[in-house]
């Protein structure tokens, strides 16, 4: 089972740079986007609708703004819009695919980046998001939540920590919050089961030569229910092309949905 996941930064833009073209080469199984920056009547083109998949859209209510969709060959049995919070839902910040033995979300997480008051919307959700997925985790179904956590979690998922631990997605609180979320609540960053390297980045700032300099961050995650850590098998971040100013990250796993 191979599973993409990628924050297009605008999904139709991502479009014009080939995202799909190279999509179909890849032949995934599974894709979660986010920020898709579009409304769905706005995605009318077929290439939206890419042939062989299911494709579902969770738009933000404002437009050109957030927004998440997840593409699955094998129809789920039931998809879930939103997680039930007004204030995260408005956003389109959340969607779920359901299958049989398993379930798939598509996240993006906020970024506090903007300004104090998205920082503390990004630590209200936080706050309620880690209690929701221990429960998830207590229950019988697998869980995938692929996604743009805007964490860089350690010193290793980030090329300037010193410069940046005062700043939103390398704040000692965030990263507190993913040691909690891999420790007590007992889930698993799938792509660092099979890769311990460094310099693993998925998101480069576009200001100065961040890209030519590797000097990224690694905000890009497949975190699993822990039952799923053995069958992770290959993991690895397409970087030949770029698409958005986040590179796709590509894991596969021995599971069947």
């Amino acid at each position: 089972m191979k599973i993409i996941t990628v924050n297009l930064n605008g999904i139709r833009a991502a479009a014009k740079k080939g995202f799909f073209t190279w999509l179909t080469q890849e032949n995934p199984d599974i894709v979660c986007i986010q920020e898709t920056k579009a409304q769905q009547h706005q995605l009318t083109d077929p290439i939206f609708h890419p042939a062989g998949y299911h494709c579902y859209y969770h738009d933000a209510e404002k437009k050109g703004y957030s927004g998440v969709a997840l593409y699955s060959r094998q129809k789920p049995k039931s998809v879930i819009r939103g997680i039930g919070w007004s204030d995260i839902d408005c956003e389109g910040r959340y969607l779920e695919a359901r299958f049989s033995n398993i379930n798939i979300v598509s996240l993006y997480m906020h970024s506090g980046s903007s300004g104090e008051h998205r920082q503390a919307l990004k630590f209200s959700f936080m706050d309620r998001f880690l209690p929701y997925l221990q429960q998830l985790e207590e229950g019988t179904q697998e869980y995938i939540i692929c996604g743009d956590w805007n964490i860089a979690h350690k010193k290793i998922d980030i090329k300037n920590w010193r410069s940046n631990q005062n700043h939103s997605g390398f704040l000692p609180e965030e990263r507190a919050w993913m040691d909690e979320l891999l420790s007590s609540a007992k889930f698993v960053d799938a792509f660092r089961v099979v890769n311990q390297e460094s310099e693993q980045y998925t998101w480069w700032s576009n200001r100065g030569h961040a890209w030519a300099n590797n000097t990224g961050w690694r905000l890009d995650y497949q975190i699993i229910t822990p039952n799923l850590k053995d069958k992770v098998r290959t993991a690895r971040i397409y970087k030949d092309q770029r698409f958005s100013d986040h590179a796709p990250l590509l894991i596969e796993y021995e599971h069947q949905i």
